[in-house]
């Protein structure tokens, strides 16, 4: 039972960290041009982007909640953090991801592999 205590907090952490990180984006589209030039010219994708991340971020929490009863989903959660995880180390070793989003996407590489582990450890509580 303690290690589903432990998967509890996987998900309820990735989720608040999400939400941390993400909601602020709201209103750093100007700034995101800024840093990253070209400024942005398709609004649609950057404020779809975060409102896609920001419901994956909930989703989290919900699995949280019960992640036995939340399993199957835990499955589509390793590839919005793996998605993303992937493509960082292949952009950033081409030369393609400034150093700041590149420490994101190991972020999310890290929690699509607490997310693996969540996933067994389920799997073994319920063996």
């Amino acid at each position: 039972m303690n290690s589903l205590i432990s998967v509890k907090w996987v998900f309820r952490i990735a989720g608040i960290y999400g939400l941390l990180v993400l909601i602020p984006m709201y209103f750093m589209e100007t700034q995101t041009g800024i840093d990253s030039p070209p400024a942005i010219n398709h609004a649609e994708y950057y404020y779809g982007f975060i409102g896609t991340a920001v419901a994956w971020q909930f989703v989290f929490l919900l699995i949280a909640t019960d992640p036995v009863k939340y399993r199957l989903i835990i499955l589509a959660a390793w590839v919005e953090k793996f998605s993303f995880g992937i493509a960082g180390l292949v952009l950033f070793s081409q030369g393609r991801m400034p150093d700041p989003i590149f420490a994101g996407s190991l972020i999310d590489l890290f929690l699509g592999c607490c997310f693996v582990w969540a996933w067994f450890r389920i799997k073994k509580e319920l063996a």
